[in-house]
């Protein structure tokens, strides 16, 4: 017999539940998966994380869906350089891209002789000895790890490919309102280096900022639900990391 009363409940239940995700997942907090190698070392295929969406204050892009509910960004506030930022990529205002946030409005980004420029001025990078290799896709690449130092005392790990094939690109200018992005994975990465994609990010498409890994997992060795594996596929040394 059909319970009228039970259906009228669980269905209250679950809009009320369905609310509540949403409100936490646009104004607070929400999950994303690492799906590239382009932020390696730092973030790995599998890493699971928490981005803060009220960092940086609210755009439309704060929403599921990108619903055009207002224009521009209210309760806002600038990220700082050397923040791991998740965005909307400029080309599609769909698709999400995470990566470390290097220039700021009105910056100057260039790479001369295999080294970052800033302004004109040289970041310092220094050699870490750590492992000789790191993933680029389904590819083990041969590479160096460097510590880079930004202005501001930032401090993060690189990776740049041993014969260091980027040597020279053009002068970037990043516009008003807008921020220049680059992959840790120096050779692996498809930012704001490619105009035609990436390019520069307004303000506007800023999602919040990575603050913590909670779940890791190496799917090439099983799926999660492989309980079996779990001694080898799961990161248990990543869980709970924070993302610097």
């Amino acid at each position: 017999m059909f319970n009228k009363k039970f259906f009228i409940e669980n269905t209250k239940t679950l809009f009320y539940a369905l609310i509540i995700a949403v409100i936490i997942r646009s104004f607070l907090i929400q999950p994303f998966y690492i799906p590239s190698s382009s932020m390696e070392p730092n973030l790995l295929v599998g890493d699971r994380i928490f981005v803060t969406k009220y960092t940086y204050g609210y755009s439309k892009h704060s929403f599921p869906f990108s619903p055009p509910i207002f224009k521009g960004r209210i309760m806002s506030n600038n990220p700082k350089r050397g923040d791991v930022v998740v965005f909307k990529t400029p080309a599609d205002n769909r698709t999400d891209y995470i990566k470390r946030l290097i220039g700021l409005p009105g910056d100057t980004i260039k790479f001369q002789d295999a080294n970052l420029y800033l302004n004109n001025s040289e970041i310092i990078k220094s050699k870490i000895l750590k492992k000789n290799s790191t993933f680029c896709g389904r590819k083990e690449i041969n590479v160096s790890f460097f510590e880079e130092i930004l202005p501001n005392g930032k401090k993060y790990n690189t990776v740049y490919l041993k014969n260091f094939p980027l040597q020279n690109t053009d002068t970037f200018k990043v516009p008003e309102n807008h921020y220049f992005f680059l992959g840790d994975n120096r050779d692996c990465s498809k930012d704001s280096r490619f105009l035609s994609s990436v390019g520069y990010v307004h303000q506007d498409n800023l999602v919040g900022k990575a603050r913590f890994i909670f779940f890791s997992s190496d799917r090439s060795i099983g799926s999660i639900f492989s309980f079996w594996k779990w001694n080898k596929s799961l990161r248990f040394d990543r869980f709970f990391t924070k993302i610097n």
